[in-house]
């Protein structure tokens, strides 16, 4: 697979500034699944910084999430090969992100229980009381014991990622109600639709149509509200 190096997320959001350590850290794999995935082209090589050490950025950091979903959902290492082909070479991590999103939206509800060093490496990085505590509040992840956890695969990477945000604890937990509220809503309304279509199908026309349609109503819905929130946002700001 060819490499892009201008797939680099640095451009994006601040300068590369991670070593392999640092990212493989981050990313929650080990440092040899680096190397083995730039080796395959998988990720684009890093900046060459002083004394020749690779810095890597945010875009390394989210084709990684990106590659290991795509592990998860069972796809080989050709067919992730493939699929990063025919990505455009000049996505951001924001765009990889959200890539990242259809392709968990594929994948059942999945609950692992885990001890807290294991939880701490699949997060990628040390785990306060504090932490926890922010991630119990979201959801994320809940305490069986003081060294037992169970947490949702598919929300840990975003629940580990808003620790760094600069919000309360309460505004998190506020957007979380108001997205939860209006995707159902928004769910609801687009079943009754499908339901009014497909109603005289066969049974098996109709899960056939379901499963191409789910991934696409998500990716649908994600674009739609990546616009709506830009405008939002666009207009906050000049106001202000």
């Amino acid at each position: 697979m060819t490499t892009h190096a201008e797939t680099d997320a640095g451009a994006d959001a601040g300068e590369p500034a991670l070593t392999i350590d640092e990212l493989a850290a981050r990313a929650g794999v080990t440092v040899r699944t680096v190397r083995f995935y730039a080796t395959r082209g998988l990720l684009p090589p890093p900046v060459i910084g002083p004394r020749r050490v690779g810095r890597y950025g945010p875009g390394h950091l989210a084709r990684l999430a990106l590659i290991e979903e795509l592990q998860q959902q069972g796809m080989t290492l050709a067919a992730i090969e493939r699929y990063l082909r025919q990505l455009p070479p000049d996505l951001t991590p924001h765009d990889l992100a959200i890539h990242r999103a259809v392709v968990a939206s594929w994948a059942p509800d999945t609950e692992e229980t885990v001890s807290r060093g294991e939880l701490e490496r699949r997060a990628g990085r040390p785990l306060t009381d504090e932490d926890l505590a922010r991630l119990t509040a979201m959801s994320v992840v809940r305490a069986d014991d003081a060294e037992t956890f169970r947490f949702d695969t598919g929300l840990l990477r975003l629940g580990v990622q808003l620790l760094d945000v600069p919000l309360s604890q309460e505004a998190i937990v506020a957007a979380r109600e108001v997205l939860v509220e209006h995707s159902r809503a928004a769910a609801h309304e687009l079943s009754r639709l499908f339901r009014g279509e497909v109603a005289e199908r066969a049974a098996r026309d109709v899960k056939s149509l379901s499963a191409h349609m789910h991934p696409l109503v998500v990716q649908a819905l994600l674009t739609t509200f990546q616009r709506s929130l830009r405008e939002e946002l666009g207009e906050w700001l000049t106001r202000s």
